[in-house]
């Protein structure tokens, strides 16, 4: 859908009515549940998440597809469970990964590799740091969820944060609005704003609560490996041995790296959504 929309709109215009539609689906329910009033308290956090989940990662991600090969770039972006893992160990948070945990997050990496390929020849330095810093913001981005936004539930998050992302990129959507566009354009960005961002942030917020910051990364790894099934299925992509390969390897790792520890000890899961 996405490459379908950017043959009439611009990436920034793109991006701001997929997060402006994405609110206006979410805010009326957001509205009916209540809770917007405490959350908007704590704007300078909900701003920092937005520049570090959102706005930051996708002009980063767009800009860096220039200079390097898409293969690349996804594996650079499946290094941010490895490069959060070592985060939180470093902030001394009390992620509990053990060996098993490590070996799953090297075999998914592994498994990222032989699925998307390595083209580093028409790569260069800026466009590598571009895609690091990346996976940085997005590995911090959940830790001010649990951290600096505990309590608050996934409906209000997404819907002022998608409304925030909207208001910082329509400046820049206004420079570039198109004066005509399809049909297939308009239900590509309708389809991208109410299934791949509205409800994906939903999930997602969910997700990071239930599980908290570090296992929630492992989508990383199974975010690829849905694209090239979906290529397969619905495109007739060929099933090559990157996809054979890959494949079990992505989801042994991944089943690896967020399984119960084996020793006994406080849940992960509770441990990151406490509160400071």
């Amino acid at each position: 859908m996405v490459r379908v929309a950017v043959r009439e709109l611009a990436p920034e215009t793109l991006v701001f009515f997929r997060s402006l539609l994405a609110a206006a689906v979410l805010l009326p329910f957001a509205l009916r549940q209540g809770g917007l009033r405490a959350m908007l308290r704590r704007w300078p956090w909900l701003l920092l998440f937005t520049l570090l989940e959102m706005a930051l990662p996708w002009f980063l991600i767009a800009h860096a597809e220039q200079r390097i090969s898409s293969s690349l770039a996804g594996l650079l972006i499946g290094a941010m469970p490895l490069i959060a893992v070592a985060l939180y160990r470093w902030m001394g948070e009390p992620y509990h990964f053990d060996a098993r945990h490590v070996a799953g997050l090297a075999c998914g990496f592994g498994g990222l590799a032989a699925l998307v390929g390595v083209d580093v020849g028409s790569s260069d330095l800026v466009g590598v740091v571009e895609m690091l810093a990346v996976t940085v913001f997005w590995a911090v981005a959940p830790i001010i969820v649990v951290k600096r936004l505990p309590g608050f539930p996934a409906l209000g998050m997404a819907a002022l944060t998608l409304l925030i992302n909207a208001i910082g990129f329509a400046p820049l959507a206004a420079r570039n609005l198109p004066s005509s566009v399809s049909a297939e354009t308009v239900l590509c960005v309708v389809g991208l704003a109410v299934v791949c961002t509205a409800v994906a942030f939903l999930i997602y917020f969910s997700l990071i609560r239930e599980v908290g910051p570090s296992r929630s990364a492992i989508v990383t790894y199974v975010n690829p490996l849905v694209a090239v099934v979906l290529g397969v299925i619905v495109l007739g992509e060929p099933v090559t041995l990157g996809i054979a390969i890959g494949t079990p390897l992505i989801l042994l790792g991944s089943v690896l790296a967020t399984a119960p520890s084996l020793k006994k000890q406080p849940d992960a899961g509770a441990a990151d959504t406490a509160a400071p």
